[in-house]
């Protein structure tokens, strides 16, 4: 399976936006093999991050994770103020900890306008835009979390054969 839908400006993305590697993750943030897969990414970006852009996409499961779509939520009212990667590892740093009393002591953590991120969040300012990114998703094949993909390609891998597949093709083997 192909990437179905280009990186691109509303993409949540770090490292150099010319990297010869792109890896696109759709995630849920209250799935525990999400978690996992966070965590090896989090190694692979740390050695990494120079070289690979790294690429996040909502896929909140909302019918089986009752916390997944405020916590993707959040995570975009944090991108607005220019802290989603902040916010999103807090998010998977602690996945049993989504409800709003959490979101909130994250977005203080992080130094959001605290009475901004209330606002927004009271307003469901982002709700449609992560629901309409999830639904896209779907309808273009993707149908669970954590999907990745490098450089265009569905990688049904994680841990070490994750980075180890990346770490391949940045020495063009």
């Amino acid at each position: 399976m192909r990437l179905p839908i280009p990186v691109n400006e509303n993409d949540h993305s770090i490292g150099p936006l010319d990297a010869s590697v792109i890896v696109v993750n759709y995630g849920d943030y209250q799935c525990p093999d999400c978690q996992r897969r966070h965590r090896e990414v989090e190694r692979m970006f740390d050695q990494l991050v120079k070289t690979v852009r790294f690429v996040y996409r909502h896929f909140p499961l909302i019918n089986v994770h009752p916390h997944a779509l405020r916590a993707a939520e959040a995570a975009e009212a944090a991108a607005a103020q220019g802290r989603f990667w902040e916010m999103h590892r807090h998010l998977y740093s602690h996945p049993d900890k989504l409800e709003e009393r959490h979101l909130r002591r994250y977005a203080k953590e992080i130094g959001l306008d605290v009475e901004r991120f209330d606002r927004e969040m009271a307003s469901e300012t982002y709700k449609d835009q992560v629901l309409k990114s999830y639904h896209n998703s779907m309808i273009y094949g993707i149908t669970g979390t954590p999907t990745t993909f490098i450089n265009d390609e569905l990688y049904a891998m994680g841990g070490i054969e994750l980075i180890e597949a990346v770490r391949r093709i940045l020495a063009g083997k």
